[in-house]
């Protein structure tokens, strides 16, 4: 069911400091700034701030899906709770996220765009890729 890795949505209450410090460690600007939400490329994955999002559940992690729907259903039956519904996020972007049985929030995400890169820059083919 799970496609590998996505995204990490991290709570940024305080957005515009969030997006200063990142993209110092970083060393890259946002490719999405908005007040609502600002989401970085890094190696091919996204990493996003989120002013809404809550400190005290910390960072979701979104696990890539071919069919939200279908994976949704699949881990509220094997004993998940819904969180959040499916949504369309834009683009064709659908997430859904749950908490799952020890109470962690685990989201799903289907992102028709999503490609990595065959390497990055600068990295080659072995350990730690």
């Amino acid at each position: 069911m799970f496609l590998g890795l996505r995204t990490v949505i991290y709570p940024a209450p305080d957005l515009a400091a969030a997006k200063a410090w990142w993209t110092s460690v970083l060393g890259i600007e946002p490719y999405f700034d908005e007040p609502f939400y600002v989401g970085f490329n890094v190696g091919g994955y996204e990493l996003s701030l989120d002013p809404s999002g809550d400190p005290a559940v910390g960072p979701v992690t979104y696990w890539g899906v071919r069919d939200v729907e279908a994976a949704l259903k699949q881990v509220v039956a094997a004993g998940a709770t819904v969180r959040q519904a499916v949504q369309e996020v834009g683009g064709g972007i659908r997430v859904a996220a749950v908490v799952e049985p020890s109470g962690s929030v685990l989201g799903l995400i289907e992102n028709p765009h999503f490609v990595l890169p065959e390497t990055l820059p600068g990295e080659g083919e072995g350990p730690g890729r």
